[in-house]
């Protein structure tokens, strides 16, 4: 099963550094492929530092895309994330 949705960044800092170690301790119990999609660059969002080289400030739009047998879950999973910015 494949997902994409977009995803808007609410916390004030963008992505940095906490969201991003979030983002990959929210994935490592899932086995679907997850990327992020930001100004026509795509990285594994598995990856902090990948993550972190988005620079994807507060308000931006990130497409999720997930390819997988748990995908439905994951997209629920991120999506709580983002709309809950991150514990911030």
């Amino acid at each position: 099963m494949k997902l994409s949705c977009k995803l808007k960044i609410k916390n004030s800092l963008g992505l940095h550094a906490r969201p991003a170690t979030m983002i990959a301790k929210l994935l490592q119990g899932t086995r679907a492929s997850v990327s992020f999609t930001y100004k026509k660059e795509t990285i594994n969002a598995r990856s902090i530092m990948s993550i972190l080289m988005l620079a994807a400030p507060k308000n931006s739009q990130i497409l999720v895309t997930i390819e997988g047998e748990d995908a439905e879950n994951t997209m629920e999973k991120l999506q709580e994330a983002f709309n809950s910015r991150f514990g911030e």
